[in-house]
């Protein structure tokens, strides 16, 4: 396995027993070895975007015409767990589909997040953890 995608997956903090659900999946340009990688350390298959399960993780695959990221940032949130992570991955700068990095910045804050970190996860695919806001009590 590639030493950037184990590296990207343990970044990512899955953990055994972790539920993820995937969105944007496409055969035709997704990463293999990433989705392998990250199905192996949770100990399941990832799951599809019409399951009805709460998630510990939502992976999605987002490219620059995927449509309005905020409306499936907010799709997202309705699978998540309270304390769950929302990984938006996205093409690296140069690939097809390559995003602007005030896209997904932009767009988590209108659906209720905050952009935490971002990191190379595959070779073509750049990954960002976004996080519910909390609220002040």
């Amino acid at each position: 396995m590639n030493p950037l995608v184990t590296t990207a997956v343990d970044r990512m903090g899955i953990s055994e027993g972790d539920l993820i659900v995937e969105f944007g999946f496409d055969p035709r340009d997704c990463d293999e070895e990433l989705r392998s990688a990250l199905a192996a350390k949770c100990g399941s298959a990832l799951l599809e975007s019409d399951s009805q399960e709460v998630v510990d993780v939502v992976i999605i695959w987002w490219r620059q015409d995927d449509g309005d990221l905020v409306d499936e940032l907010v799709d997202a949130l309705t699978f998540l767990t309270e304390d769950g992570d929302i990984w938006v991955i996205s093409p690296k700068v140069g690939q097809p589909g390559h995003l602007e990095p005030n896209e997904i910045q932009d767009a988590a804050p209108t659906a209720g997040l905050s952009q935490t970190i971002s990191f190379i996860a595959a070779p073509a695919w750049t990954a960002t953890r976004l996080v519910p806001r909390k609220s002040k009590k």
